[in-house]
């Protein structure tokens, strides 16, 4: 996942970017399977690497092939992707343990979700009742940013399809 991330970083081909993009993806969904996380590892593979890359890859057919030179130093963007870095770091020192069972999730709302999924939601799979139920809202909302973009490719798509035809007619 690091080669990946190197080569995409150092690549000006967009097109190797974007499959590059997509193994990562893949990568991601596997390390996610491996940590025994199969509904987020199925999303990942399925949207990560599956719609968008197809979406990228779309919308690179109408687009350059390749990255436009930087036209100016770069030590702006440099500094505040460090800066975010360093805050993102920052902010996971205070977090438990990975896996410790005396961690805040696993004392409250574990229990409440594996207690009374079945009375709240009348859901018997957890899983299912968290996603659809519980985050319902933020399910509905990804579904849409999925099928807007989808929608976007399509029309672009067609628009330049017609400008073809017109310029050949």
């Amino acid at each position: 996942m690091a080669l990946a991330v190197v080569v995409i970083a150092r690549s000006r081909s967009l097109f190797t970017v974007i499959i590059l993009g997509g193994a990562y993806s893949f990568l991601m969904a596997t390390v996610l399977t491996v940590l025994d996380a199969v509904d987020v590892a199925m999303t990942e593979a399925s949207v990560g690497a599956g719609i968008s890359t197809v979406l990228l890859l779309s919308a690179l057919y109408l687009c350059k092939k390749e990255e436009a030179a930087p036209h100016g130093r770069l030590w702006l963007p440099l500094a505040v992707s460090i800066t975010t870095a360093g805050m993102l770091v920052y902010g996971t020192l205070g977090l438990p343990a990975f896996n410790d069972p005396a961690a805040p999730i696993h004392t409250h709302v574990v229990p409440r979700y594996l207690n009374d999924v079945m009375r709240e939601t009348g859901v018997p799979n957890v899983v299912t009742a968290v996603l659809a139920s519980y985050r319902g809202y933020d399910t509905m909302g990804e579904t849409t940013v999925v099928f807007t973009a989808g929608v976007g490719v399509i029309a672009l798509l067609r628009r330049r399809r017609r400008q073809k035809q017109d310029a050949s007619a």
